[in-house]
């Protein structure tokens, strides 16, 4: 596999569990699985993959909680993360897995990858997971975050992963501080940002999250590691156009394939959908791996479309400052449908809940953003 990242790192678990045969995975950067945090709701997945997930798991909790400065709300919906520690330790484990990091892949091929240095590696199956490439058949939002895990000099007291507290002023779009608990005095706090321009200055965010902790009352005593990150909030996306930028017979993988919830940027449900897919398929050639790659993407594309509609109503019909009342209002409804929003299994009775009522946006700029097309210029079409 072409890229360490998430997706390759679950494909080759998913496939330890089916087939000994030798997964090697290349990577550019000296370590693998970045420097990343990687959450999901215990509902986003079946209860089939917890099992083979659990040991790539570094926490879990029972709960969870929205803040809003005119309304709060704990949700008993569990909620696990991954590191990419722990996703580290969970690959040492696997005898079949190699990887090899400080090699930059060239160019894939159905049954060969070309290496920057020269070198030529043969295989009967290639998969490009080498993350998020720039498409002109996708029109964006963007989600950047500054986290930073952190030792408090004194217990936190937040017990259950706070994933959205948006009681924060608003500024740069729609502002909310995320929270992970990892013991009583170690806590990720991560500022983020739904912005229409993927700039991100580091620095400010970083002020921010320090201004955020001493309005908690914590003292900071040691900064123990910082991540930061700009996903994809896809607005429109033309995947007949997309899928013509990638050669037919080279299976693609996680982000690459734009793979992730339109509205949330979480990847970790889709990357499990495909881990199950090529290891139901496998062994399996490159050509034939990824049309079913590729069919899978096209049906989650379809799937997707009322995520991307919710998406240009936030980002095109709300004004920046108000974003957050889009956000409030939709964490007011019955906790089943958040968990299928966030599992991206939104039902059709779900979309006219979330729809019905008096919407926080404008109408007349609401009703401008019914149609992806007109979203794309005619170079872009």
């Amino acid at each position: 596999m072409a890229g360490g990242g998430l997706a390759a790192a679950l494909i080759a678990r998913r496939l330890s569990l089916h087939s000994n045969d030798r997964v090697l995975i290349l990577e550019a950067a000296p370590e693998p699985f970045g420097e990343h945090t990687w959450s999901f709701h215990l509902h986003d997945v079946g209860e089939d993959d917890l099992p083979w997930l659990i040991p790539m798991m570094a926490y879990q909790w029972p709960g969870q909680a929205v803040r809003f400065r005119n309304y709060r709300r704990d949700l008993s919906s569990g909620y696990a993360t991954l590191t990419s520690a722990s996703v580290r330790e969970s690959m040492k484990q696997l005898r079949n897995v190699e990887i090899r990091c400080g090699v930059r892949v060239e160019s894939v091929g159905s049954d060969r990858v070309w290496l920057s240095n020269g070198e030529t590696l043969d295989a009967n199956c290639v998969i490009d997971a080498r993350g998020y490439r720039s498409s002109s058949a996708l029109v964006l939002g963007y989600q950047k975050f500054v986290g930073l895990e952190v030792e408090t000099s004194a217990p936190h007291g937040v017990h259950n992963p706070v994933i959205m507290d948006a009681s924060v002023d608003q500024h740069d779009g729609y502002r909310f501080v995320y929270l992970l608990p990892f013991s009583q005095t170690r806590i990720l706090i991560e500022d983020t940002r739904y912005a229409d321009g993927e700039a991100l200055d580091d620095a400010a965010l970083e002020r921010d999250i320090h201004g955020y902790a001493a309005h908690q009352g914590w003292s900071i005593s040691r900064v123990v590691r910082r991540e930061r990150g700009v996903l994809p909030i896809s607005l429109a996306h033309d995947a007949d156009r997309f899928w013509a930028e990638v050669p037919p017979d080279v299976p693609q993988a996680g982000m690459r394939a734009a793979l992730f919830h339109p509205t949330t940027g979480y990847s970790l449900p889709e990357a499990v959908r495909v881990a199950n897919l090529v290891a139901e398929a496998w062994p399996i050639g490159s050509a034939a791996l990824a049309g079913k790659l590729r069919e899978h993407a096209v049906r989650r594309h379809r799937e997707q479309r009322f995520y991307r509609l919710l998406n240009r109503m936030l980002f095109l019909a709300a004004a920046p400052h108000r974003r957050h009342l889009v956000l409030q209002r939709f964490y007011r409804l019955p906790e089943p449908l958040i968990e299928r929003f966030y599992a991206g299994r939104t039902t059709w009775a779900d979309m006219a809940r979330i729809l019905v009522g008096k919407p926080p946006v404008p109408v007349h700029r609401a009703l401008a953003c019914l149609r992806e097309r007109p979203l794309f210029t005619p170079e872009r079409s």
